[in-house]
């Protein structure tokens, strides 16, 4: 397959390669069989999320967050939403830094929420601050 995209599952942490053609289809991981996407954030820790940017075809949105954060409660339900709407193109994962502050602390996350977008790797856009739906679909497109 050489349009393969390779995506992360969300479950089990494999690497399946996927037709880019393909990816609306509701393709389910080839390891655990559950589906690759389910239109809603991937909560990660920092093993998993480490992988997921290293691993992922796809481009990945990550909303740093932590529990004790009200605006970070606030875009939740929002961030959620934008799964629905930008899935299967992009994955959109949470993690929190409570839970992963090496990763938080590498990537200089000093403002919580923030969401970074991840290409290949690579911070590739990071913008601090709570958004609205509209405007974390527009600005994850845009980036």
């Amino acid at each position: 397959m050489s349009d393969a995209t390779l995506v992360v599952c969300p479950h089990c942490d494999a690497a399946v390669r996927v037709a880019a053609a393909r990816l609306g289809d509701r393709p389910r991981c080839g390891a655990c069989h559950r589906p690759l996407f389910e239109a809603k954030p991937v909560g990660l820790d920092e093993v998993r999320a480490r992988r997921h940017l290293r691993l992922s075809g796809l481009p990945v949105l990550v909303d740093f967050w932590a529990s004790w954060c009200g605006p970070c409660r606030v875009m939740a339900p929002a961030f959620d939403a934008a799964a629905r709407e930008l899935e299967p193109r992009m994955r959109l994962v949470k993690v929190s830094t409570e839970e992963a502050p090496a990763l938080a602390a590498e990537l200089g996350i000093s403002s919580i929420p923030t969401l970074a977008l991840f290409r290949d790797g690579r911070e590739v856009a990071r913008r601090a601050g709570a958004m609205p739906l509209r405007e974390i679909v527009q600005w994850a497109r845009a980036a």
